[in-house]
């Protein structure tokens, strides 16, 4: 009954005992099914054991999952086939997982753009209309022309798994060369097309991984392995990296060989040009982090490489060339990293002129955009931006609309505007023109959302670490105005690893987490490059520890300050951080409720001997060393489960991962169920069709993620509306 619009206070009490025995119903029937799903004693596939074991320098070790590193074999797809049988019938029987499925799906539903570039007189972006499984490129005349497909991947597979990128435009800026991949894996061919017609060429170049393509004349530099052995496209070992010269209109196997290193097979190599056609630049790498540049002056005629940064302890690339001098990025003498100006006739650090000197807070890099110099710097892993004149005086700080992450400002040397896009975690993806004369920033393109991203606040607060050397930084999201009552599911998300910073960032889907009183938290861990060069060294070999650590002492700040409690915690992380999630989750079971490792680097004794994973040797070190198989075998997660309850787990890979092997999760999965003694649910999900993160479809990624948020609320007995 209703009064004149007002509610009786005898309907208020109707409605509210209505509301409590309704949240009680729900309550119990979660708790009821729930026990029902933990108490069935999930039968998990039988896995076979064999009698297989190492010595590693005196230490023999057993590995008797080694049959499922053979990812083509009938025996290892018939254990996958069971175990996803397992998985997906403890999924189904999720009541919301469909409803969370829909609910990812409706806040994914609405157009997302890139950041424009420019192309000569065109500008190409990328457009997703809501739910394309990939994004559309498109290329239209200046910026208020009509803008026209001109590379959709959505067409090129029936279930969009099939992604796209550019690597390189012509420096007459007539061709654009794309590298296209399958089913997320490394795995690339580049193919050409013209600027402004569109067309095709008949140009394919096969067996690329990790290259871009530097145009010179009517040709171009690119990088590419040897064709793979049959049966070991997606797990062999990636050997003898080596940069090539395709001249367009013949077939790859005419194109020149510009360098090999067969003394050194396991380097990366790349190579870069300006549109001056003059220095030609080669990286060379012995991992993911560190390399040294080499330089050839084609102008002088030159066909030999000549040392411009020696060494691989640290990590140099050139920025732009200044005359007869380059550009350089460096951390050099420099852990938060410097611009210097370097002659490449006479290379020497003496000779080394600083353009952008270092500071405490991180150089986070350098861009040309017109006759200035941008500089992005991470203060407290937010980003600040600054206009240099080139010859490196300090024009002013170009004003950020909030404390987020910014990204672009690249251009051409004639350029008058150039675009960035910037984002917070409630702040969506914003693309702004900035114009470089008068230093204002105007939006450009801005999304139109079906919810409201303000109605959940940001905070960042300082962890201090088990050993009392640092603070570790973490942002916190959530409703505004919500209780710490320590009664919250929360997900801890982080990577710690490979001089990468995590910076505050937008997600559509995690808004499904938030709204059902989820605390979303990303922490700022040692071992990244949030705080330059020594606090990645912080994390690195025998300090990897502290990346646990830190992990580790974020998880009980969070309970401490009773936004959730140790049945209601959630840690998830991926790659590097699938690592940091394994090794916390047997470090201590205790503190968790919920680990979602994804395609996580698990075996740390044998990772190097799969594809590109020798790469992480100068991150991790190798167990073919004494002393680094000491501390590598002290926290391998799959080498320190023990009989114990572990928390409610569910391991992600796919099938097309070639950066970390899928064996990695199935041997882990496989230990962890022998030695599991609790009644949490310990599953893997291997997707199909998938590889490592990039280019996957999105509607595989809605699955993923509605999986992701469904495991948790059900594990942490936790209210989903």
């Amino acid at each position: 009954m209703r009064i004149a619009g007002v509610a009786t206070k005898a309907t208020l009490r109707a409605i509210t005992v209505y509301t409590m025995k309704k949240v009680i119903l729900v309550s119990a029937f979660i708790a009821a099914a729930s026990m029902s799903l933990q108490s069935q004693n999930l039968q998990y596939p039988a896995t076979r054991k064999d009698n297989i074991s190492d010595d590693y320098h005196g230490t023999k070790v057993s590995d008797p999952y080694r049959w499922l590193e053979n990812d083509t074999s009938k025996e290892t797809a018939a254990w996958v086939k069971a175990q996803n049988r397992v998985t997906f019938d403890f999924l189904n029987q999720i009541p919301y997982r469909e409803q969370m499925r829909n609910r990812v799906t409706e806040l994914l539903n609405y157009p997302r753009y890139s950041s424009p570039f420019r192309v000569g007189e065109y500008y190409f972006f990328s457009k997703n209309d809501g739910l394309q499984n990939q994004s559309v490129n498109y290329r239209q005349k200046g910026l208020n022309g009509s803008a026209e497909s001109f590379l959709d991947p959505n067409k090129m597979s029936e279930k969009g798994t099939v992604s796209v990128g550019f690597s390189g435009v012509s420096n007459d800026d007539k061709y654009i060369v794309y590298n296209q991949s399958s089913a997320g894996s490394d795995w690339s061919e580049l193919h050409v097309k013209e600027v402004a017609t569109g067309r095709k060429l008949s140009d394919v170049i096969r067996f690329v991984k990790f290259s871009g393509a530097a145009f010179r004349g009517d040709g171009f530099y690119y990088s590419r392995y040897p064709e793979p052995g049959k049966g070991e496209e997606l797990s062999g070992q990636n050997r003898f990296h080596s940069v090539w010269y395709h001249k367009l209109g013949l077939d790859q196997s005419e194109d020149q060989l510009i360098y090999e290193d067969r003394e050194h097979p396991l380097r990366y190599h790349s190579v870069d040009l300006g549109k001056e056609e003059r220095f030609l630049i080669l990286s060379i790498s012995e991992g993911t982090d560190g390399n040294e540049l080499r330089v050839m002056d084609l102008k002088k005629g030159q066909t030999a490489f000549s040392p411009l940064v020696s060494g691989f302890d640290n990590s140099s690339s050139v920025v732009d060339q200044e005359g007869d001098r380059l550009l350089v990025y460096t951390n050099i003498d420099a852990p938060n990293y410097r611009l210097v100006s370097i002659d490449p006739a006479n290379p020497s650090k003496e000779n080394w002129k600083v353009i952008i000197a270092e500071k405490k807070e991180l150089l986070k890099s350098v861009t040309v955009a017109g006759s200035k110099l941008i500089a992005q710097y991470l203060k407290d892993v937010a980003t600040k931006v600054y206009q240099h004149a080139r010859e490196g005086l300090l024009e002013h700080e170009i004003e950020l609309p909030a404390v987020g992450s910014a990204g672009g400002f690249a251009g051409e040397k004639t350029d008058k505007e150039v675009f960035y896009t910037f984002t917070s975690f409630n702040y969506p993806p914003t693309i702004f023109r900035y114009d470089i004369a008068s230093g204002k920033s105007e939006i450009f393109r801005k999304p139109e959302l079906k919810f409201d991203p303000s109605a959940y606040e940001v905070k960042q607060v300082f962890v201090p670490s088990k050993d009392g050397k640092v603070k570790v930084p973490m942002f916190i999201v959530h409703k505004k105005g919500m209780k710490l009552d320590g009664q919250r599911p929360t997900l801890l998300y982080a990577y710690g690893g490979f001089n990468i910073s995590l910076e505050p960032a937008f997600s559509p889907s995690r808004i499904a987490f938030l709204e059902n009183n989820g605390v979303y938290v990303q922490a700022n861990l040692r071992g990244g490059g949030e705080y330059g060069e020594d606090w990645h060294k912080a994390g690195m070999f025998g300090k990897k520890q502290n990346v646990f650590d830190d992990f580790i002492s974020c998880g009980e700040w969070l309970q401490k300050n009773k936004y959730t409690s140790k049945d209601k915690l959630a840690i998830m992380g991926g790659s590097n951080g699938g690592l940091l999630v394994g090794a916390c989750m047997t470090q201590r079971p205790d503190l968790f409720k919920v680990a979602i490792p994804q395609v996580g680097v698990l075996d740390m004794l044998r990772f190097q001997k799969f594809t590109v994973g020798w790469g992480w040797v100068d991150e991790y070190g190798t167990s073919e060393k004494k002393e680094d198989f000491a501390w590598l075998y002290k926290y391998s997660p799959l080498h320190n489960l023990k009989e114990t309850s572990y928390p409610a787990t569910m391991v992600m890979t796919a099938d097309h991962d070639d950066r970390v092997v899928p064996a990695h999760s199935f041997k882990f999965i496989s230990e962890l169920q022998e030695k599991h003694k609790g009644s949490n649910p310990v599953l893997i999900r291997v997707e199909t069709q998938a590889g490592h993160g990039a280019g996957v479809a999105l509607s595989k990624t809605i699955e993923s993620t509605a999986d992701i948020y469904s495991f948790i609320f059900w594990n942490t007995k936790s209210l989903v509306k």
